[in-house]
């Protein structure tokens, strides 16, 4: 093959076409004019990440009679503590504002009669969100000074020493090779998926909660370059419907479907109701042996029904379809619930990269937002937005004093082994081995999301053979090549993701993990687990709540 080198330069490169990647152009945009943007995203950025097939509520709002200090204490709790209080205060404190900016880019908020949002409870206000995507999309594409390159999949960060020069990656459809200069980066890339074997197997093993196209790349970017990076260990791991993996809060929030065992009894005030506690409840009562677990929506009125049935279509169409289709509506069966597998992603827990107040990472002129950046739980769409903005206004404020880097050259021909290759194994036997072994050995599904010290060190072993087994996978399309890159990325992140696991020796958030041979919280734990890689070598940083070094371990 013969790849066709691109050279792009900008003053900004964003990484990744979510809610954060083009929220920050639109509001560098607006503070800076006149500067060159760049976004660059695998998929397309009308329907590309988490928020691609749409979303019905913004589940970060300060409602009426409530504070952003309320936000704030309401994320330290249920994080159990692991949780930076100068990133939640700043992000809390523009939920509300970037909720109206979205609202007038043209997103449907619910209204009551007297023009206030609807509000499901204090923190949550109702949505018609299946276009969300577009609305952010169409904005973007009519801002001047943006450029966006779509199909295009980012493999990892120009480096000049330390500092973040831009980036470099293929189109996934055309035989073209990128090189990405710009002064400052924003990262802004999401989550990891698929890195545990899913609830589905097989063709549908990519049937999951979280977007199945997230694949940790940014994290592994970030980790190949040396950047801190910070709480990998408290996964996330969704309450769900079972088998459509439908999300559960419009149930429990929207017409109050409290969860019950097989017996009918209510047990979750006997666990805790952090989001930890709710998938340990169910954990715990199927080990009881009083499984399966419902949310019991028998007898919900025929409104309640309806509205649910709108709700789902636009957010999760296959729990509409499936009651549809088994002719068992919610108002004459209860919806049975299951936890998924672990996610590692910083919008819900605080996992990613380890940034300070300006969304600045350790590496310089480097930017981090969204589900990437790490120690500020419970983000969601709008906590995302907000990261954006706080990270466009510190790149406006900080660009005049960046020079346009020297073009640094990556040898292309790197990658083109891998369509020399002869492999004994598929690019899918591979990613279900790693699945298998990080749910045996490292706490998935079917081992209730437990492990122990000897499991971890045996996962490692197995995930370090299956990365040197990936060196030979060969590709026959640029499209096998994105899935050679994606299959690594996911390898690059399991890899430090269990030692942040073995590096906790607790028991925190049960429901996300549970340490079997340290099954109870430790204070000496009330700190953060952080980790920088240096040639290939994973050490791990000890920090106080406050930011403060404590100290290392290689």
């Amino acid at each position: 093959m013969e790849l066709n080198i691109v050279e792009k330069k900008s003053d900004v490169l964003i990484v990744g076409g979510g809610a954060a990647g083009l929220f920050a152009a639109i509001r560098l945009s607006e503070l800076a004019p006149r500067i060159k943007i760049l976004i660059v995203d695998k998929a397309d950025i009308r329907r590309s990440g988490c928020l691609a097939a749409g979303v019905n509520a913004l589940n970060a709002y300060i409602g009426e009679g409530h504070t952003p200090q309320d936000y704030v204490e309401y994320a330290i709790n249920d994080a159990h503590g692991i949780a930076r209080r100068d990133l939640l205060s700043t992000m809390a404190s523009r939920l509300n504002h970037v909720t109206e900016a979205i609202e007038k880019l043209g997103l449907v908020i619910e209204k009551d009669a007297d023009g206030n949002y609807v509000t499901r409870g204090w923190r949550n206000v109702k949505i018609n969100g299946e276009n969300i995507k577009p609305l952010l999309a169409a904005a973007v594409n009519r801002l001047p000074n943006v450029q966006v390159i779509n199909h295009v999949n980012v493999a990892n960060f120009l480096l000049d020493g330390e500092t973040v020069v831009g980036a470099y990656g293929f189109d996934t459809r055309a035989e073209i090779f990128y090189n990405f200069t710009a002064k400052l980066t924003l990262i802004a890339t999401g989550g990891a998926s698929g890195i545990y074997l899913p609830n589905h197997a097989g063709g549908s093993r990519h049937q999951i909660w979280y977007s199945p196209f997230n694949t940790g790349a940014g994290y592994a970017a970030g980790i190949r370059a040396g950047a801190e990076m910070t709480t990998f260990e408290m996964r996330f791991v969704a309450l769900r419907c079972k088998d459509t993996i439908a999300p559960t809060g419009t149930l429990a929030q929207g017409v109050g479907a409290a969860q019950i065992n097989s017996r009918g009894e209510l047990y979750q005030s006997n666990y805790g109701n952090t989001t930890s506690e709710r998938v340990f409840a169910v954990t715990a009562e199927n080990l009881a042996g009083r499984a399966p677990c419902f949310l019991k929506t028998i007898g919900i009125s025929e409104e309640q029904e309806r509205f649910l049935f709108d709700a789902y279509l636009n957010m999760s169409p296959a729990q509409t379809l499936r009651w549809i289709e088994t002719g068992q509506p919610p108002s004459k069966f209860n919806v049975e619930i299951e936890g998924t597998e672990p996610y590692i992603v910083g919008g819900h827990t605080a996992a990613g990269y380890w940034i300070d107040a300006a969304r600045r990472t350790t590496l310089k002129n480097l930017f981090a937002a969204g589900d990437v950046s790490g120690g500020c739980p419970q983000k969601y769409v709008t906590g995302a937005f907000a990261e954006a903005e706080i990270a466009a206004e510190n790149i406006a404020e900080s660009i005049d004093d960046v020079k346009m880097p020297a073009r640094i050259d990556f040898d292309a021909r790197g990658l083109k082994h891998f369509f020399e290759n002869d492999s004994a194994f598929s690019i899918n036997e591979l990613e279900i081995a790693m699945q298998t072994a990080m749910d045996e050995c490292a706490g998935g599904i079917s081992r209730q999301y437990r492990y122990n010290e000897r499991q971890l060190q045996t996962a490692r072993t197995h995930i370090d053979r299956i990365e040197k087994l990936s060196d030979a996978l060969r590709a026959e399309s640029m499209y096998d090549l994105l899935k050679i890159f994606e299959l690594r990325e996911r390898l690059t992140v399991a890899k430090v993701l269990i030692e942040h696991l073995r590096a906790r020796r607790e028991t925190r958030w049960h429901g996300f993990a549970k340490h079997s041979d340290y099954p109870n919280r430790n204070p000496k734990f009330d700190c953060f687990v952080n980790s920088r890689t240096r040639d290939g070598k994973i050490e791990i940083i000890f920090r106080e709540l406050g930011g403060n070094l404590i100290e290392t371990n290689s």
